[in-house]
């Protein structure tokens, strides 16, 4: 009987002792919750204000960027295709020329200044420091037109790659009774994760018909916007099909179809075109290799040879 007394009053303190430690921890951590909330809020007042800081800063150099641009380019026909190139890069913002333009000035200016000192520095005459400067400025008047020309490469390569489950989701999205632009918009926000420029098109192509911009028009933009032969024929083949009133969700299965060929056939050709490409590499490293190690004692042993006889 007394065993059983000690068993429940241990239970009713271990209770009583858990009890005491739940009612009094929430107190703390709401005290901790609290301080932590605090210094969330005043971390990211500092983050924003020197977010805000370096934006202004971004802003700045842009605006003299521009100045320099807009004195250098004049606004004709090189300016068409400079925007023309900016957009199909993922550059959209009004002066994005003319930053670009003034960015170009100020490598250009950079890299011949460096090239001049640097001739100077090592001893040169002024005509070959000269040259130095010379080859440095059209090292960089070329920079940046490479870098741009390289990036919308990349861009137009990636929205090529995510076409093919573009089609697919569009696809089901029609066949499922939505219309063309609410299955833009659906498929616009599930693309995202996988290729971020082409949710951005689609986006943008979403905009412009809730601006106002007739659909066609706005598909057409879509595919001179992007450069996408594989694109431009989609955004063709649904102008067709929206002014013919056919049925939208057969000819985006023909078209996926379509697509999905000349997709295996542009692999086929790139593998192809492998052996091709693997003969310089052969012919210029690995062949001269084997050649001295298969050869090389032969003629180490022919010169032998030969000496002894003299």
């Amino acid at each position: 009987m007394l065993l059983y007394l000690v068993v429940a009053l241990v239970m009713m303190s271990v209770t009583a002792l858990v009890y005491g430690i739940a009612t009094f921890a929430p107190v703390r951590s709401r005290t901790i919750a609290r301080r932590l909330a605090e210094l969330e809020s005043g971390a990211q007042r500092h983050y924003s204000l020197d977010r805000r800081r370096r934006q202004e800063k971004r802003e700045k150099v842009q605006s003299v960027l521009e100045a320099f641009g807009e004195r250098v380019a004049k606004k004709d026909v090189q300016w068409s295709k400079m925007q023309e190139l900016m957009l199909r890069a993922g550059y959209r913002g009004r002066r994005s020329v003319a930053v670009y333009f003034g960015l170009r000035l100020v490598i250009v200016l950079g890299l011949a200044g460096l090239g001049f000192f640097v001739g100077t520095f090592l001893g040169a005459g002024f005509s070959k420091s000269l040259l130095a400067t010379g080859i440095a400025g059209l090292v960089g008047w070329v920079i940046p037109g490479f870098v741009l020309k390289r990036k919308v490469r990349k861009r137009q390569t990636a929205i090529r790659h995510a076409l093919a489950d573009t089609l697919d989701l569009l696809v089901v999205c029609v066949e499922a009774g939505l219309g063309l632009n609410q299955a833009l918009v659906r498929v616009s926000d599930e693309i995202a994760h996988v290729s971020p420029d082409m949710s951005e098109e689609l986006m943008l192509t979403n905009f412009e018909i809730r601006a106002g911009t007739p659909r066609d028009e706005a598909l057409r933009n879509l595919g001179h916007r992007s450069g996408v032969d594989d694109l431009k024929s989609l955004t063709a083949m649904l102008i067709q099909t929206d002014r013919f009133g056919t049925s939208i969700a057969t000819a985006l299965r023909v078209h996926s179809d379509t697509m999905r060929t000349k997709r295996r056939q542009r692999a086929e050709e790139a593998a192809a075109k492998t052996t091709i490409k693997l003969v310089f590499p052969l012919v210029l490293f690995i062949f001269p290799a084997m050649f001295v190690v298969i050869l090389g004692p032969a003629v180490l042993h022919i010169l032998e040879q030969l000496g002894g006889l003299v």
